[in-house]
């Protein structure tokens, strides 16, 4: 959530920011509103409050005079009835700006280029040279069926369209890939988890998700559960509602989980193949993080993801993030596009954002330092979607005949 005492302190600067997002001039000044609304509701009833409290002091005075209190105490029966009705508008007030600030997305940083698309994006780097074919390289969803890795006709026939099978040597490097994640990623310092798959309404607000992506999840009927779109979101909350000591930051942790998404605005988009899928399997990070650290830890986590993709030798670029094209959480994105030779183009298989304090608001995520509790930075990113990066193999892996080679840092796990 953003910090709504500096919106209401700068407004145009806030404004200027939230621009860069496309946020609504309507509902920024809807937001100003309610503050207002807000204010006016309490300065009437701490006003009415003081008038009662003198009121109340002078009922004392003349019953120790053994004055006539009958008119007083009818005045100090109707002012209950009126706090009552003030105390009920500005708790009104209050609701409603709690509700619609959760709906306002987090400042983009200064650093953010200004954009409304992906089109705007800037590239920062790019990774290894894309091999060179002496055929024409099919897309995945044509080796598919020539090496028997993927079942899609199987997949639509179990659930719906955008679900699939792995089987085979398709299943195991899938296994292989998880397994290499994970280790890759202890090995640089985060700690493993295994999550809850389902998660209740509360920690989806707490990072984001809930209320304004309730149409993208799928919800237990039922229940006040959800089953989670990514790791992030079982990962962060670890710690919802608690105070960490300085000393135990960072945190960093990672963890294997399917994810489940509706996809509920992607019609039309990437319907053949893996790339969109209601279910796909990811490994994620997450750090939690002293603020002043936090860009040293984007930083080693969007070199941990490219590390990855290097030693799987697939080759990729690093991508900023313009406004128009950042998450709804994130201060500022690097976004991490492997080469798909069969398409011809760069496709997203990681996304490191760093959300500064913003879920810490929403989650009340806090760090005590000498004796004052603040919010935590929160940083979370793909390393990496596994679904994504087999694709990838077997696109930049594929063989004239339509085998698929193996990596070479994969070969023990298989």
């Amino acid at each position: 959530m953003i910090d709504l005492k500096y919106f209401q302190n700068n407004f145009e600067e806030a404004s200027n920011k939230l621009a860069k997002k496309a946020v609504a001039t309507q509902t920024l000044e809807e937001l100003k509103s309610l503050f207002a609304s807000l204010k006016d509701d309490n300065a009437k009833y701490e006003a009415t409050k003081a008038e009662q409290n003198k009121l109340s002091k002078l009922f004392g005075e003349y019953k120790q005079k053994g004055l006539d209190t009958y008119e007083l105490k009818a005045q100090l029966d109707s002012f209950k009835t009126t706090l009552a009705t003030l105390q009920e508008n500005a708790r009104r007030s209050e609701e409603a700006l709690e509700a619609l600030s959760q709906m306002i997305p987090n400042f983009p940083d200064d650093s953010v280029p200004e954009g409304v698309d992906e089109n705007y994006n800037i590239e920062l780097r790019k990774v290894l040279e894309p091999r060179k074919f002496d055929f024409t390289p099919k897309e995945h969803w044509e080796l598919a069926s020539s090496c028997g890795w993927i079942d899609f006709e199987r997949g639509v026939k179990l659930a719906k369209s955008r679900f699939s099978v792995l089987r085979g040597d398709g299943a195991r490097v899938e296994r292989a890939l998880i397994n290499f994640f994970l280790n890759f990623n202890r090995k640089n310092g985060f700690e493993e988890f295994n999550l809850p798959l389902m998660n209740n309404a509360s920690m989806l607000r707490g990072t984001g998700q809930l209320p304004k992506f309730e149409d993208d999840l799928f919800r237990i009927e039922d229940e006040d559960l959800y089953l989670i779109p990514t790791a992030e979101v079982p990962l962060t909350n670890l710690y919802n509602d608690e105070i960490i000591n300085d000393k135990e930051l960072p945190i960093l942790m990672t963890a294997y989980t399917p994810c489940f998404r509706k996809e509920a605005g992607s019609a039309g988009r990437d319907t053949r193949g893996m790339i969109r899928q209601h279910q796909f399997d990811k490994v994620e990070m997450v750090a939690i993080s002293h603020p002043d650290k936090s860009d040293e830890i984007f930083e080693m986590m969007v070199q941990n993801a490219s590390d990855l993709l290097t030693a799987l030798e697939l080759p990729h670029r690093l991508v900023m993030l313009c406004g128009g094209d950042l998450g709804f959480s994130a201060a500022k994105t690097v976004d991490i596009e492997v080469w798909l030779p069969g398409q011809n183009q760069y496709r997203e298989i990681s996304s490191i954002s760093n959300t500064r304090d913003f879920q810490a608001r929403r989650a009340k995520i806090r760090y005590k330092q000498d004796g004052k509790n603040s919010f935590v930075h929160t940083l979370n990113g793909s390393a990496l979607a596994v679904g994504r990066t087999l694709i990838a193999i077997m696109e930049n892996y594929q063989q004239e005949d339509g085998t698929i080679k193996i990596p070479e840092v994969l070969k023990s796990y298989l």
